[in-house]
């Protein structure tokens, strides 16, 4: 089938890094003292507006949002969720491309390539969804 073909295609794709995790916390001062205080992770950045708050993780982020709510991980609804996404980052240099080729591939590609923070600064990047429903960030690296 058309499908299986397209599977067997070489990738577009090459992942580079793990640039960020997502947790949402339910009680994000104790998530905030174990990954600062006991994990030595350093405070980077804060959003207030929207609860963020990031800490670095070598090459790496981990970022803290609160919870709305109680956590259920077979819930369709990702505010129910712990692990908010995760986000690789990518060596891609046209993400309008990648998206179509990753729609091609029956992979659900959540909206338009943006411009967004991560580890490594601003970048472009693209939210799909894996075959369990987890959301996956790509985010391109920067030059």
């Amino acid at each position: 089938t058309a499908v299986a073909e397209e599977s067997h295609m070489e990738s577009p794709l090459k992942i580079a890094e793990i640039d960020h995790v997502v947790f949402r916390c339910r009680d994000q001062t104790k998530m905030l003292d174990f990954y600062t205080r006991l994990m030595g992770l350093v405070e980077e950045r804060r959003i207030e507006q929207i609860g963020l708050i990031q800490l670095r993780a070598g090459r790496s982020m981990i970022d803290l949002v609160p919870s709305e709510g109680a956590f259920d991980e077979k819930s369709k609804d990702e505010k129910s969720r712990n692990v908010d996404h995760v986000c690789l980052g990518i060596e891609a240099t046209d993400m309008s491309a990648l998206a179509r080729h990753l729609k091609a591939c029956s992979v659900e590609v959540m909206g338009e390539p943006a411009t967004r923070y991560g580890a490594r600064g601003m970048g472009l990047s693209i939210y799909v969804r894996d075959p369990e429903g987890n959301i996956i960030e790509l985010k391109q690296m920067p030059k």
